[in-house]
């Protein structure tokens, strides 16, 4: 079976490491084609299919560098990766700030240059994944703006598909930010009930002297400037989905009566003595702690229960941290066809600053900031200056050295102080995986899987 980027072109003026490269890729399962200039590289590119391209950066003639750039005005989607002896690894660095993928030192040994494919096959896959999901989410299942490969994020989408076609209560918890409405669009969306009205309202945004009003409707005359008859929001969402955010800060003399429509499936308008029944799907949200609330006794306890029967709880940016990529890039789409504008490229030093941001407004303070770098971006490609100005000036020699305290966990923070090493080592050697793992005292393999399971390659080298 071939690996999912099958064809490689690689392009090096000595013909012995073309030879040792097309005999090592081969038996690896690659189909390889070799080119000895650039000029012969460009043709080679016309003439075969090609998905990697593995170059040297020193040559005769056309250098890798000069490649580089002809291959992604020609081609901006290919994937490049240059090979460099120890002198030339700033000319790789500078490669890889102009759009190549990664970069190998000379000599290299089997395993650096197949993990470095390996990785470029991985972030090919979850590109396409990730495309196909959000295709399929948006076309059959009504997820479209929902966008994570994470572990938390694919439980959460689990989670929705299986609720979404009973009519019990649902009770989404989750900071300011985590995309909790759109959480209960999604249920909407994928129930039966998705062409009737889902409506909204945010509990907290209406004087309480006026949310009874709102939820249940009233007659005419009921009430000082009560001219006619009004239908309720319950009354609007009939058949379909009434959403009601920060249910938290529903007043207590509501929850009776929030409570009274559960159990009963009918409401009464202010004013009226009619019941009316309603067939509505009830989905509510909050940012405060119920449970702590019920305790304190400003929330009834056995409307808490009825609301909790199934519970959906959106993680905050921080616990996925490596969704921020993919959410990135659908921002600038989508805001971009907006503001007419197009961005297709992130600098890896911008992307990075994005990474490790604590994000306390998580996903809807993430795409401000995304928005906010479009209207200032005047290239193709977002930088670091074009992001808001606190993110600018962050430092990583400030807030405990650009360590992200999780609260008092030790094995938690472990982590985090791991990663912000490796990555300093990764720095200071320039990239050199072999002396940073002599600089972290670890075994070189180690170093490899660590850089891969804190998702250090596409924090620093993801540039599409």
């Amino acid at each position: 079976m071939h690996p999912l980027l099958g064809n490689i072109l690689v392009v090096d003026d000595d013909e012995a490491v073309r030879h040792m490269l097309s005999h090592l890729l081969t038996r690896e399962g690659y189909l390889v084609h070799s080119a000895a200039s650039g000029r012969e590289a460009l043709d080679s590119l016309d003439k075969a299919p090609t998905d990697i391209v593995l170059c040297d950066v020193r040559m005769k003639g056309m250098d890798g560098l000069e490649l580089l750039d002809k291959i992604l005005e020609l081609k901006p989607d290919m994937t490049v990766i240059l090979m460099s002896a120890y002198g030339s690894v700033d000319q790789a660095l500078e490669a890889i700030k102009r759009g190549a993928y990664d970069y190998i030192s000379k000599p290299f040994k089997k395993d650096e240059v197949l993990f470095c494919l390996r990785k470029a096959e991985e972030r090919e896959r979850l590109r396409r994944e990730n495309r196909r999901l959000r295709d399929r989410l948006g076309q059959d299942m009504g997820m479209g703006e929902f966008v994570g490969q994470s572990p938390q994020m694919q439980q959460v989408f689990r989670t929705l598909r299986k609720i979404a076609e009973y009519k019990t209560t649902v009770l989404i918890t989750g900071e300011s930010g985590t995309g909790k409405e759109l959480a209960a669009r999604s249920i909407h969306n994928l129930s039966s009930r998705r062409n009737g009205e889902f409506v909204a309202v945010n509990c907290g945004a209406i004087p309480a002297a006026l949310l009874e009003s709102e939820l249940f409707g009233h007659r005419k005359g009921a009430f000082t400037h009560a001219t006619r008859d009004k239908k309720g929001l319950f009354e609007e969402a009939h058949e379909g989905t009434l959403f009601l955010d920060e249910i938290g800060e529903l007043p207590i003399q509501l929850q009776v009566k929030l409570l009274r429509v559960l159990q009963e499936g009918t409401i009464r308008r202010l004013g009226d003595t009619r019941l009316i029944e309603i067939d509505v799907r009830i989905v509510a949200a909050t940012s405060r702690d119920l449970a702590a609330m019920v305790q304190e006794g400003t929330f009834r306890k056995d409307l808490y229960y009825r609301l909790a029967v199934l519970p959906v709880h959106m993680p905050p940016l921080r616990d996925h941290i490596e969704d921020v990529p993919l959410l990135v890039h659908y921002f600038l789409e989508h805001m971009g066809r907006q503001l007419g504008k197009q961005i297709t490229s992130v600098h890896p030093a911008a992307m990075r600053i994005l990474m490790e941001h604590d994000w306390p407004g998580n996903v809807r303070q993430l795409q401000n900031v995304v928005q906010h770098a479009l209207v200032m971006a005047e290239g193709d490609e977002l930088r670091i200056e074009d992001l808001p100005g606190p993110l600018q000036k962050r430092s990583r020699e400030t807030k405990d050295f650009g360590l992200r305290i999780d609260g008092l966990s030790i094995k938690k923070n472990g982590k985090a102080l791991e990663r912000i090493l490796i990555r300093r080592a990764l720095e200071q050697t320039k990239g050199n995986r072999t002396r940073a793992a002599k600089l972290l005292e670890i075994s070189h393999r180690a170093l490899l899987y660590k850089i891969r399971e804190y998702g250090l390659d596409r924090s620093e080298d993801e540039n599409h």
